[in-house]
């Protein structure tokens, strides 16, 4: 069974960086496709960036050219480097293997 573990949150004023890592453990995380999704009060849950196992991408409109998306198979961690952040980022961040976890969630702040 999958489990996924976020870090990196916290609160970052407009124009920011943060960096979010998702730590897998108990499957084969090389062969997973791994998505980091956000939610925010009154919003539908949206799919902000995708990466296969192979590496393609795929980003939400929104945050095409300041998010990036990567992973490393040796650690079995996926990250999400945003920057540039703006307080329309503000929102929980959860890392997927769709169908398969979800992690618990990293609450990201933009704020001044």
């Amino acid at each position: 069974q999958v489990q996924l573990v976020e870090s990196g949150g916290g609160l970052v004023q407009p124009g920011g960086s943060l960096r979010l890592s998702c730590a897998a453990s108990g499957g084969l995380f090389s062969g997973y496709t791994m998505g980091w999704y956000r939610l925010t009060p009154g919003k539908e849950r949206e799919l902000v960036a995708a990466i296969t196992p192979s590496g393609t991408t795929n980003y939400a409109d929104s945050v095409k050219g300041r998010f990036t998306i990567s992973r490393d198979n040796a650690k079995n961690t996926v990250y999400l480097q945003m920057n540039s952040l703006k307080p329309e980022d503000t929102a929980v961040y959860r890392c997927s293997a769709p169908g398969r976890a979800w992690g618990q969630g990293t609450q990201v702040t933009v704020s001044s």
